[in-house]
């Protein structure tokens, strides 16, 4: 059965492309240049998955996810700018799912897209064991998509949720940038070293935020990455 995405900004170029190629992968797509206009639609035609911009005219995203999240767990990605990194944490603070920066390649959006998709399949069924890591004072719930340091929730994005999977998974043994890559994206996506960088120092911040003694995750320089076993 073929999947809906509300596609939701007010460039017209973004909605042409972005549609042609979510189109192209079997997706159906219902494009809005607005936020008022989307939220009219949504209401009239439910989707399994919203990709929304931030920053638009008469009603922006911040808004609409407000007013999606009262009728609805639609997921939600949302699409911002590199200097939007305050709006990106009050977004998933609200209950977005996932956020990609502009310029974006249109091969990442679809496979967060996927991701996104099977965890709300995923969140469906029950529970396993295998859906649940728990290492010291960190617990990650999978079919849940939430993320716990000292009983206290740490909103992650996605992407930082996987990379920390793959990481606590196996505490002690390192990981390099390349397998932390394929783990987060894919093994058909190009994406640069330094991006995985940019997740885990994200990553660190967001826990220290609530514990400022947080250092379960080492760096080896050179080498890449693992989880403390403590």
């Amino acid at each position: 059965m073929s999947r809906t995405i509300a596609l939701v900004d007010d460039d017209r170029n973004i909605l042409t492309s972005v549609s042609m190629a979510l189109e192209s992968e079997g997706f159906a797509v219902n494009c809005y240049s607005d936020g008022e206009e989307a939220l009219a639609g949504l209401s009239r035609n439910p989707v399994d998955l919203a990709v929304l911009d931030i920053k638009m005219p008469r009603m922006d995203g911040m808004e609409l996810l407000q007013k999606i999240r009262a009728k609805s767990k639609c997921p939600v990605i949302f699409l911002t700018s590199k200097d939007d990194e305050i709006d990106e944490f009050l977004g998933l603070r609200m209950g977005a799912d996932d956020y990609i920066t502009k310029p974006f390649s249109q091969r990442l959006l679809i496979e967060r897209i996927n991701v996104i998709l099977r965890r709300a399949e995923n969140s469906a069924a029950p529970e396993s064991d295998d859906s649940v890591v728990k290492r010291g004072n960190l617990t990650l719930d999978a079919t849940r998509h939430q993320c716990t340091w000292k009983g206290e929730e740490v909103v992650l994005t996605v992407t930082e949720f996987l990379l920390l999977q793959a990481l606590a998974r196996h505490p002690g043994h390192v990981k390099n940038r390349d397998q932390l890559i394929d783990f987060a994206y894919g093994e058909h996506i190009y994406i640069d070293d330094r991006t995985i960088d940019s997740h885990i120092k994200r990553v660190r911040k967001k826990f220290r935020a609530h514990d400022p003694d947080f250092k379960q995750i080492e760096t080896l320089y050179g080498v890449g990455y693992r989880y403390r076993d403590d």
